[in-house]
């Protein structure tokens, strides 16, 4: 039997996926790392600490198959973590620490980068100035430590980093360099106009490639330690939301894919290298060849009904706290919630709006308010879609994964709110397996991602919008959208006096 290692390198954890050829998960490992916080705002990591998890978590894969098992692993792929900033000396070693996605020390780069660029930045880049993307750290590091910048020679993302420590090559794929706002996104080249914008060399930036292409062997040594074969194929992999994508089939048109963690995310297919949504929602590369992919994010999507179940019901499972919440009808009674409780991204990049409950009155009880975050959270997911269907896309089935797709009522919520086929997965792997498919296909075993995606990709319960519900739902959701702005003045106001 023949196997495939998908790594998923995450903020708090890196996972490794062994799959063979009938896309069955055999083995499976992960190792945590710390985050650093030096300061308010800050987040950090220690790069080598990423490869030294990979490592400990593949040489525990090896070991639990055995060497004779072990001989049969084929290749290698990876899932990380975007915008990551790691500056690389010339002699390959990290200059200071890696800052990660989540840390919001770069606004004042951000409004520099909207300046020096204009409107040409969402034309070349695809995607607005955001803290977390690497251009705003790049900048940062350069204006903040010059000391450590000045012995920077190359960046690269932190999968690309582990990637370089198991392979002594250094590349970048083309889905994970859409979240630098310096890749060309619709050319797919590092973009010389930003470059020269910001007086950075075309050295800093590493080879681009493709996602399913191969970018070298394990390093002997590390084969030694880890127990794999030196002759394992290495291939680049992708941007966790691409891989995301990939692990749940999301390949051709009309296809998205509604993503519920603590966060959430509304991802849909797109080929068109042309499409503008504006800056509204993310354009990034997708990790299949020539394909692309729009995505929008609502920041506290799970993360709302955590809170509701902390605050009101901390002694109750999730199971408690739903029972019943099918026997309330959509709307929950005249009352609405939006999930801002940390701000919002899409279609609203705001850090000071905050959650509401709209229309409260004396009738409405527990299960009521427990359906209204349900519905604000699908209600805030459906603005991306919303705006998808408005640029001309086809949005008719949705692959449902995460907290969101563990409740069939809010799995039909879904499709009647979307006014989509909605789908569960049966064995929800996420980015770990989108890495797994990239090394499957670039190993040669299918002649396409989408014939690995027919074999890996398994299908569970499917829920089709219920038409007098889609009704229901139109006219809330039209009610739903004027909530921000008539309560932003307000959340400004209130800004002050917060803790």
């Amino acid at each position: 039997m023949s196997y495939v290692i998908g790594i998923d390198l995450g903020t708090s954890a890196v996972k490794a996926l062994l799959i063979n050829k009938e896309g069955t998960v055999a083995g499976e490992a992960s190792r945590s790392y710390p985050l650093y916080h030096e300061h308010t705002g800050w987040s950090e990591q220690k790069p080598d600490d990423w490869v030294d998890a990979t490592l400990e978590a593949l040489g525990e894969l090896a070991a639990a198959i055995g060497p004779e098992a072990s001989a049969q692993i084929e290749g290698i792929s990876f899932s990380g973590q975007m915008h990551g900033l790691v500056l690389l000396s010339g002699a390959g070693n990290p200059v200071r620490n890696a800052i990660l996605w989540n840390d919001t020390r770069t606004t004042a780069q951000c409004r520099e980068i909207e300046r020096t660029l204009g409107d040409k930045l969402l034309g070349i880049t695809r995607n607005p100035a955001l803290e977390g993307f690497t251009l705003p750290k790049i900048l940062w590091v350069r204006e903040n430590e010059p000391a450590a910048f000045e012995q920077a020679e190359l960046f690269l993302l932190p999968k690309d980093y582990v990637r370089y420590r198991l392979t002594g090559e250094r590349h970048m794929d083309y889905s994970d360099a859409a979240g630098t706002l310096l890749l060309d996104v619709a050319a797919k080249r590092w973009s010389e106009e930003v470059l020269a914008a910001f007086e950075l060399p075309a050295s800093f930036c590493p080879p681009l490639v493709e996602s399913h292409g191969q970018t070298g062997t394990l390093l002997a040594e590390l084969a030694q330690r880890t127990g794999l074969p030196a002759t394992v194929k290495v291939f680049a992999g992708g941007a966790d939301n691409a891989c995301g994508a990939i692990g749940a089939g999301i390949l051709s048109e009309g296809l998205t894919l509604c993503s519920i963690g603590t966060s959430g995310v509304i991802l849909s297919y797109e080929n068109d290298k042309n499409k503008d949504f504006a800056g509204k929602v993310h354009f990034f590369n997708h990790g299949k060849e020539d394909a692309f992919y729009a995505m929008g994010v609502t920041l506290a999507a799970g993360y709302s009904l955590s809170w509701f179940k902390k605050t009101f019901a901390p002694d109750e499972s999730f199971d408690e706290l739903l029972a019943g919440i099918e026997e309330v009808k959509p709307g929950a009674g005249g009352l609405l919630f939006t999930p801002y409780l940390v701000g919002e991204r899409t279609p609203h990049p705001d850090s000071l709006i905050r959650a509401s409950f709209i229309g409260v009155d004396g009738s409405h009880e527990r299960i009521h308010f427990a359906r209204a975050v349900m519905e604000g959270i699908t209600f805030s997911l459906h603005e991306s879609v919303d705006m998808f269907r408005a640029a001309g896309k086809t949005v008719n089935t949705i692959v449902s994964i995460g907290g969101g797709a563990q409740n069939p009522v809010w799995l039909q919520m879904q499709a009647d709110i979307f006014d989509a086929k909605v789908v569960a997965l049966e064995n929800e792997q996420g980015p770990g397996l989108g890495a797994a498919m990239l090394a499957a296909y670039g190993s040669g075993w299918f002649e396409s991602l989408e014939a690995c995606a027919a074999k890996f990709v398994k299908h569970a319960k499917q829920y089709s919008p219920q038409p007098e519900a889609v009704e229901a739902y139109k006219g809330l959701f039209r009610i739903y959208q004027q909530v921000y702005a008539q309560t932003r003045s307000l959340n400004e106001a209130l800004a002050a006096y917060r803790s």
